[in-house]
């Protein structure tokens, strides 16, 4: 059961109108880092987690906020389009530098949204269901959503260098000090799963071992480029971060298997087979008559 409060979890009022700015604050909107990716995906990963309590709790919890969050930044985008210039000569009119921010204007903020936010990204393309990821594996979720909190986080704060509007300003720092607790929380729930003994990497955890190829491929960092400077990475050496092995470095990858022969496909699906194109006529002819 949801319901709504009226009131913001934060003020969500910028001190001017600025058109330009408001569609790229769209970004963190409707884009793929954006706040209804997130708030949908928690809230997605709670309701089909199957492990009732803290985790299912701490998933529709900040889901929830998340959705708050869209709210404020619909509130904010929707004010900055008051008062916005609906035509070129109006916008000149009122401001000398009207022009370029009637320019820089989303046309659909005002052609479907009627001066509103629109469920879209910073280029109008629509948010999609697509970006949401809910595996039913939490360990893999989880380490998904410390990704989606540092996008989202980066794109505030580039956000944050695009705009002098003090309102704008502190909303996108309660953002942006949110996103730095999401960020410490996922991870913090990362190893309490661990603690739990419920998962452990590599995930799936439950999955049986590769058996005799395990060793061999599991722990060995294949060197494709020029040179070994990535040997001096950690990923190149010493103990695996799952505890279950050891990092090689092979600076000299090998291919395992000749090169794949295919035989030719079907002739009613007229692909192109070297050698056997006569061959392709006549069966196809013969089929067909």
């Amino acid at each position: 059961m949801f319901s709504h409060v009226k009131d913001l979890q934060f003020e969500a009022k910028p001190d001017g109108p600025d058109a330009a700015f408001a569609r790229r604050l769209q970004e963190v909107l409707g884009g793929k880092w954006g706040e209804m990716t997130v708030a949908n995906q928690y809230l997605y990963q709670g309701w089909n987690c199957r492990l009732p309590g803290k985790y299912k709790d701490l998933l529709l919890d900040v889901g929830t906020e998340e959705m708050g969050h869209v709210e404020m930044i619909v509130t904010m985008i929707t004010r900055l389009l008051d008062s916005a210039p609906l035509s070129l000569t109006e916008g000149i009119a009122e401001d000398p530098g009207g022009a370029a921010t009637y320019a820089g204007s989303n046309p659909a903020h005002f052609i479907h949204g009627g001066g509103g936010a629109l469920p879209v990204d910073s280029s109008g393309v629509p948010w999609n269901g697509s970006y949401i990821t809910a595996s039913g594996n939490l360990l893999a979720d989880f380490q998904l959503n410390v990704t989606a909190e540092a996008q989202g986080r980066l794109q505030v704060a580039r956000l944050f260098n695009m705009t002098d509007d003090p309102g704008v300003k502190q909303m996108l720092r309660f953002l942006l000090a949110r996103d730095t607790m999401h960020q410490n929380m996922w991870l913090a729930a990362i190893e309490q799963l661990k603690e739990d003994g419920l998962e452990d990497m590599p995930v799936p955890e439950a999955f049986p071992d590769s058996g005799d190829l395990g060793e061999e491929y599991g722990y060995t960092y294949l060197g494709f480029s020029s040179g070994t400077d990535a040997a001096q990475g950690r990923w190149a050496s010493g103990p695996a971060p799952d505890g279950k092995g050891e990092f090689r470095y092979d600076d000299a990858p090998r291919a395992n298997a000749p090169e794949p022969v295919l035989p030719p496909g079907d002739p009613r699906l007229y692909g192109t087979s070297p050698g056997v194109a006569g061959a392709v006529v006549n069966t196809v002819r013969s089929k067909l008559t």
